[in-house]
């Protein structure tokens, strides 16, 4: 990156459905409350993020497409939210091809990095990248352009095998594109207390995974549900339900991660 302050984490996982979305607008939104400046780029096709962040479609003249299809400038494409601190770039349906558009470009895997390395300002603390739920060449861009990756993982069944593919795909790319790509962290997400089957699949992965699982547990919870309906965060939906309060004991985490970082 050319503004070394500036951290750029890709929210990543091949399944859907495991609270992916949720995490990059609420933890985005948790950290703008607490005064950095946060930058959520929607690279899904579903622009479920831009949606949930009160961005109708009409509104969505220029998104994450354009940049990828370097037809925009990223800065051309951000919008403010009812957020303060917090910016998007949407995405439109026509993600959903644009691997085969951009799949014979020479820097294919390097387009969002390119687009990224040309906003010099300063302006964000942290971008966050909502990925699609694929291990697609979209996502690789994502992985290519951040400096470290967090996952969101299910407490379901078969949750560790697909991680498993995951950090192979991020071992791939820290090889053959981007040297610096670590892993942030992993955030367990819809965890359901009475649910034996939560507290030993989070058992499991604490196990083989150790001190890179966050402490930090997201619920299942109606009201983060409920809340992209309303194109609210949850935060702003209903600040103190529990999955609300989960997110900002997130932030807080993640901050802490980060100083040790530095001062390591």
């Amino acid at each position: 990156m050319t503004d070394k302050r500036r951290r750029v984490m890709a929210v990543v996982n091949q399944k859907g459905g495991v609270g992916k979305t949720t995490t990059a607008v609420n933890l985005g939104t948790a950290l703008a409350a607490v005064g950095r400046k946060v930058l959520l780029i929607d690279l899904d096709a579903q622009g479920n993020a831009s949606t949930g962040l009160g961005l109708s479609p009409e509104e969505r003249r220029s998104t994450s497409y354009d940049v990828l299809t370097g037809e925009r400038a990223l800065r051309e494409t951000i919008h403010t939210t009812r957020v303060p601190g917090l910016h998007i770039s949407p995405a439109s349906a026509d993600l959903s091809g644009v691997d085969l558009e951009i799949v014979g470009e020479d820097r294919r895997a390097h387009l969002l990095f390119d687009a990224l390395a040309k906003e010099t300002d300063a302006a964000y603390d942290y971008v966050i990248i909502d990925c699609p739920p694929s291990l697609s060449l979209v996502t690789i861009n994502a992985m290519t352009a951040a400096n470290a990756v967090l996952v969101p993982l299910q407490c379901e069944f078969y949750a560790l095998e697909g991680l498993s593919q995951l950090l192979r795909t991020v071992e791939r790319v820290r090889v053959s594109l981007n040297p610096d790509l670590e892993i942030q962290g992993i955030v367990l997400t819809m965890y359901d207390a009475r649910n034996r089957l939560s507290g030993q699949v989070a058992q499991d992965v604490r196990e083989h995974m150790g001190d890179v699982v966050y402490k930090t547990v997201i619920p299942r919870n109606v009201r983060i549900s409920e809340a992209p309906s309303h194109g609210k965060p949850a935060l702003l939906y209903d600040h103190a339900c529990a999955g609300s309060q989960a997110y900002i004991q997130l932030a807080s985490e993640l901050l802490r991660r980060e100083r040790d970082l530095i001062a390591a």
